[in-house]
């Protein structure tokens, strides 16, 4: 007897639907997965019929894009762009001050804290006369293009909350960090980039979920380049292999587009989510022809490459996160992190017990910060850019348990921000004579968020995703555009 003769299908059929099936069932499983998402907000096809994000931004928008310098640890205020002359004046002297830790561990509101003035001598810098310390004399001749805010307030006084909360805008259940929000909404400029990059992310302080997509779909995550514990700017499995025939590769991915969609329409999988899981692998084989090229940095100038201090062993590493963050903003990226950190339990910019090692930091970022500035002026691209600067939080005018530190100060830090449509050389917001809280124009985290997507032409509150039986938002209901900052 013929085995496959007496089957009631053919030869042709056995080897389609047998061959098929191993893929039908990790594609089926993947579909099931990502369809707990919920539903998404309406998005549309461009005409090469990748998904984009939302039909239209909410109101025409002044930028397109955020480079956001996150200084993980928190950058002390007092040191650096929040010139206080008062706390200068009284330095040693003892204060009493509601210390957000203290309160947090003992439950005591006021306590005694020596005063301790900034090692760093302020200078006025540009038309406005802004005045910089000596840790910052690149950014500083920036000032005229820079919008500071004074009055920053925020939730969660420890590392890991407030750095979930300045990413995702919850110190503590897991939601879509910013960038996810914004690639979601906008898509990305290239169809051949991801929307969202992080650049050298730490694994501590909510690791990935500083830039993961929590219930949003999966395409909407951030994709990690590099790591904090390595300059190499490298990201996973992204290189192309050397023996395949990129006309060959092109082939096998339509072939496999091909079985996607027979598995799809046999299967009645109606579900944008198993759309969505078929266009990841799609981003990954297109990322592999673009990606490279974009995150060559040799191809740059020398004069670019020294501008950027590529050239100096301090300054090194962070110039080339900035000016890849360029390069990928050029080409096409919605969404850019450029992080300063480690791994470590107390980040970066954390000195508890000996501030002058603030100047250290300070030296790695403040030139390619500075060059990153101007390069994107000169090539016309911080007019529709967002440079946004800043940590989870500031530090405290007086010194910790009368030390050589400061402690962490959620209450009154400073951000900055350029381009995009806000208001250059200009300062909004006050904290107190000895800078430890806002006291006029105060800008909560929250504030900040919907500033921001207001600026890329997004409404805070109807960017809205439904999962759970409710309505998620960045900003929860929270939230107010800072109109006075905006040009």
């Amino acid at each position: 007897m013929n085995p496959v003769t007496s089957l009631p299908l053919g030869r042709r059929e056995v080897l389609q639907q047998t061959a098929c099936g191993f893929g039908a069932l990790a594609a089926g499983a993947l579909a099931a997965e990502s369809s707990t998402a919920g539903a998404a907000n309406k998005v549309a096809a461009n005409q090469t019929g990748s998904i984009t994000g939302m039909v239209a931004p909410h109101h025409p928008p002044r930028a397109k894009r955020i480079i956001f310098l996150f200084m993980q640890g928190g950058v002390s205020q007092v040191d650096s762009f929040d010139y206080k002359v008062e706390l200068a004046k009284r330095d040693g002297q003892s204060m009493s001050f509601d210390d957000a830790r203290t309160i947090a561990k003992t439950g005591k509101r006021a306590s005694e804290h020596r005063l301790m003035r900034s090692p760093w001598k302020f200078r006025p810098y540009g038309d406005t006369g802004r005045h910089v310390s000596d840790l910052f004399p690149e950014t500083a001749r920036h000032v005229d293009d820079l919008c500071f805010l004074h009055g920053m307030h925020t939730d969660g006084v420890a590392h890991g909350p407030a750095t979930l909360f300045l990413h995702c805008g919850a110190t503590n259940f897991v939601r879509p960090s910013m960038g996810s929000w914004i690639h979601y909404a906008l898509g990305s400029e290239n169809a051949n980039l991801p929307g969202f990059v992080s650049i050298s992310p730490s694994i501590g302080n909510g690791g990935p979920r500083n830039y993961g997509n929590a219930f949003l779909p999966a395409r909407f995550q951030g994709t990690p380049i590099g790591g904090a514990e390595t300059d190499e700017l490298v990201i996973d499995s992204l290189t192309r292999p050397g023996l395949t025939d990129p006309k060959r590769q092109a082939d096998q991915l339509k072939f496999i587009q091909q079985l996607n969609r027979v598995q799809a329409d046999r299967r009645d999988i109606a579900n944008g989510e198993f759309d969505a899981m078929i266009e990841s692998y799609e981003m990954a084989w297109r990322m592999q022809q673009v990606a490279p090229e974009v995150m060559d940095l040799s191809t740059e100038s020398q004069a670019t490459r020294s501008s950027y201090g590529l050239d100096q062993p301090e300054t090194r590493a962070y110039g080339k996160k900035c000016l890849l963050a360029r390069r990928l903003c050029e080409a096409g990226v919605r969404f850019v992190q450029v992080n300063y950190g480690d791994n470590s339990a107390n980040p970066a910019w954390d000195q508890h017990s000996n501030l002058p090692k603030h100047a250290e930091h300070a030296k790695a970022v403040d030139q390619p910060i500075s060059a990153l500035l101007s390069d994107l002026k000169q090539r016309g691209l911080l007019e529709d850019t967002i440079v946004w600067w800043g940590g989870e939080f500031g530090r405290t005018p007086y010194s910790q348990s009368n030390g050589t530190g400061r402690d962490h100060n959620p209450g009154g830090f400073t951000v900055w921000l350029a381009g995009g449509g806000f208001k250059p050389g200009f300062a909004f917001g006050e904290t107190d004579p000895f800078g430890f809280t806002g006291v006029q124009g105060k800008v909560h985290v929250h504030d900040l968020h919907a500033t921001l997507l207001h600026q890329l032409g997004l409404d805070h509150e109807q960017l809205t995703y439904r999962y759970a039986g409710r309505d998620f938002r960045l900003t929860d209901v929270y939230g107010r555009v800072v109109n006075e900052i905006i040009a």
